[in-house]
């Protein structure tokens, strides 16, 4: 391990991970949970079923009201990473990590499940990422640099399955790879891989998973996704996990290192509470044993990250009310076909807001004991168990799924005809099973079944003696390839990205370094499908590369379309020539309170115009938001809807030494025309060389609000740290009388 180290204001450097991957070692095994916190103190708030904060993170946005606390919940939270160039996930993991996530999870790619070994090499994967030693080794290696930043291990998880399932896992053991997707059930159903060889293949993978203290997660949530009617497959889904879990347990893993990825079947426009929260209550009772990871519903979602989100939030209601040790998030990545870093961080902060805001709801709450909710659990779990009868009833598994019994639309016992059917004699991987030989022998750490070691004077409880040990004892054993493309690989891409790694030269991005890509959302005052081309023909006349529509709502078949499209800049932008605004200084209250006790300033304001709006401008006076009032300074406040005339009036009569105006509403200019108002009858009324003005507002742009001859203008996020340095620092300027000290920090 190097000593490499990240610095918070400095960005990763991927060349620097990428170096002595044949060296690297992971630092250590098996899955980490997250510590409670019970009774955390954090800023004015107590919380009741947090987890320990972390060393480096960013808050959620109101957060820096709060000085920037983040309490971060109990369940561990999931993002999936898997953009198909894993040294550009490397730096999604590290933002997706100071956002509180903790289990990085890697898509593999899909054809890998009918890949009879390893891949080496690092190809671009298409709707994921081939899963390569290379990758992860470096995606663990970033893992332990980043999670030392922040101060929480990170949980690194991809896929054991496929017919390649147990040379994964192996690899992963080695690599020290946290937790894993395991489920025969998902290869046989949704990869038509052969039952038999499907589950031969589970026993030998769940086994080197056990050795290595893996979180094993199972894919019975694919039912819910594939079903035509999803909400109809709640007993299906029970009966799933309880497959997939028992039989993990008959080969050795622990219940504890087992989780079930739970998704509530209902989605919008469904009452997806009403009917869903039974469900999560009857999981729970039958497979009690085993760990929850909560996954939203994304069976219907489009491609709306307002819907996604609602979702999201609903079903980690759900999870509250039954637990979830884990909370994945989903962004609605697929329905626009871009893996964008932006909404994984949103899919995390969704996930910790909700969590934060639910917490200790069930010391306030507790679900009833009767009523539907128990009666509709008690249904479903019959069901289950009589899903399980008839399979037993049928001759077992194999033979229910060759009959079609599983992702049938029906709510079981009927049966739409449309379940997905498999033989037991056919299949990828079928007639590829073998007896063993009386010979055989397996001397190896972990491995299912008979290692059959002693006949060679081995020791049946340390097989890998028999030859100084295997891969798991001897990492000098492990042969690490590199590249086997020379155009298709790292190195490759680096060179062509060389000036943004660099920093020489920047360009948006969604995807992978320097794609280009931007969003812009619009709303086209026609059709949907009139709406999509007005939105591709703007996309061309700015110029953007590959405009394409990524999602789409109606607003009102006549009037309106609300469009999201990407597109791609075909130009950098060099740093070198940007003109960066000078991050804000503030005075000290050492310095404000002797100002202002010096020279007390008497100041009137108001919000002007037509505007009702007051909350932003109290919170510059307010003392209670740290307003101006703070350290002295007078206060005259005329309330909202003030005439400019009114204002200006009375600064005159109370002899101020300021004018504030607030001014939200910002349609035809009318709050810069009010600025040039108040300056105009300033000079009329012969105070404006005594009266400092100034004007704020959400609309406000410092350097125009100066151009209508006021003196300073406040936008958005302006606190009263803000105004009160500039009116002591403007008093001092007139009066000439700028300390050095003070001069050197403006």
């Amino acid at each position: 391990m190097s000593d490499f180290k990240l610095e918070p204001n400095e960005k990763l450097n991927v060349r620097e991970v990428m170096k002595d991957l044949d060296k690297y070692e992971p630092r250590r095994r098996g899955w980490t949970w997250r510590k409670p916190a019970p009774g955390l103190k954090m800023g004015p708030f107590e919380y009741h079923d947090c987890s320990e904060p972390l060393k480096n993170s960013i808050g959620l946005p109101p957060a820096k009201y709060f000085d920037n606390i983040d309490p971060q919940p109990m369940p561990v939270i999931t993002t999936e990473i898997a953009s198909g160039r894993f040294e550009d996930d490397i730096r999604r993991m590290r933002m997706g990590a100071w956002h509180g996530a903790d289990h990085l999870m890697v898509i593999r790619h899909m054809g890998q499940s009918h890949i009879d070994g390893l891949m080496e090499g690092t190809p671009q994967g298409i709707g994921g990422v081939p899963i390569t030693r290379k990758q992860v080794r470096a995606q663990r290696k970033a893992c332990d640099i980043i999670e030392d930043e922040v101060g929480r291990p990170i949980n690194y998880h991809s896929y054991v399955s496929g017919v390649a399932g147990p040379d994964v896992a192996v690899m992963f053991a080695e690599e020290g790879v946290n937790g894993a997707h395991q489920d025969p059930q998902y290869n046989v159903l949704y990869r038509d891989i052969n039952c038999v060889r499907s589950f031969v293949d589970a026993c030998e993978s769940k086994k080197v998973m056990e050795w290595a203290n893996m979180l094993q997660i199972d894919g019975a949530h694919n039912a819910n996704a594939t079903a035509r009617d999803a909400w109809k497959v709640m007993p299906e889904l029970i009966v799933q996990h309880s497959l997939n879990s028992r039989f993990s347990e008959k080969v050795g893993i622990k219940p504890e290192n087992i989780s079930l990825s739970t998704v509530p079947p209902t989605a919008t426009p469904g009452p997806c509470v009403y009917y869903d929260l039974p469900y999560a209550v009857a999981l729970r009772d039958i497979c009690n044993r085993y760990k929850m990871r909560a996954q939203q519903n994304t069976k219907y979602i489009c491609s709306s990250a307002r819907e996604a989100t609602v979702t999201h939030v609903l079903n980690m209601f759900i999870s509250k009310l039954t637990s979830a040790d884990i909370q994945s998030t989903i962004t609605p990545d697929e329905g626009r076909n871009v893996p964008w870093h932006i909404y994984n961080i949103e899919a995390c902060d969704n996930a910790k807001q909700t969590l934060i805001g639910l917490d200790g709801l069930m010391e306030m709450v507790e679900l009833k004991k009767d009523g539907p909710l128990r009666e509709m659990a008690r249904d479903i779990k019959e069901r289950a168990c009589l899903f399980m009868e008839e399979i037993v009833e049928v001759g077992g598994y194999f033979k229910a799924v060759e009959e079609g019994f599983f992702v049938d639309s029906g709510k079981y016992p009927e049966r739409n005809g449309d379940g997905i059917a498999r033989k037991i004699e056919g299949g990828i991987g079928y007639g590829y099973i073998f007896e063993r030989e009386d010979d055989y022998m397996a001397p190896v750490t972990a491995h299912f079944g008979y290692n059959n070691v002693e006949q060679y004077g081995g020791d049946p409880e340390d097989p890998a003696a028999l030859i100084g040990g295997c891969t798991f004892e001897d990492r000098s054993k492990i042969v690490y390839i590199d590249e086997l493309d020379e155009e298709d690989c790292v190195d490759r891409r680096f060179e062509k990205v060389a000036k943004y790694l660099d920093g020489e030269a920047i360009k948006p991005e969604m995807e992978w370094c320097g794609d280009g890509v931007v969003m812009m959302t619009m709303c086209v005052p026609t059709n949907a499908r009139a709406a999509e081309a007005v939105a591709l023909e703007i996309g061309n006349k700015l110029g953007l590369d590959e405009p394409v529509v990524i999602s789409k709502e109606i607003l009102q078949n006549a009037e309106g379309t609300r469009i999201e499209m990407k597109g791609k800049v075909p130009f950098d932008i060099d740093p070198t020539t940007l003109v960066v605004p000078a991050p804000p200084h503030y005075q000290s209250d050492e310095v404000l309170y002797k100002e202002f006790e010096e020279h007390p300033m008497q100041i009137v304001c108001g919000t002007v115009g037509d505007d009702e709006h007051s909350v932003g401008l109290r919170e510059i006076i307010n003392i209670k938001h740290g307003g101006i009032e703070k350290w002295g300074i007078k206060v005259e406040y005329l309330g909202t809807s003030v005439p400019v005339e009114k204002l200006v009036d009375a600064a005159v009569e109370l002899n101020a030494d300021a004018i504030l105006a607030s001014t939200i509403i910002s349609h035809d200019n009318v709050h810069y025309k009010n600025m040039k108002r108040i300056n105009e009858l300033a000079i009329e009324k012969g105070i404006r060389d005594k009266v400092i003005i100034a004007a704020g507002g959400t609309q406000v742009v410092p350097e125009e609000a100066r151009q209508t001859g006021i003196d300073e203008g406040f936008g958005r996020d302006s606190h009263g740290i803000d105004v009160a340095t500039f009116l002591a620092e403007e008093a001092m300027r007139r009066r000439g009388e700028i300390p050095p000290e003070v001069e050197e920090e403006i």
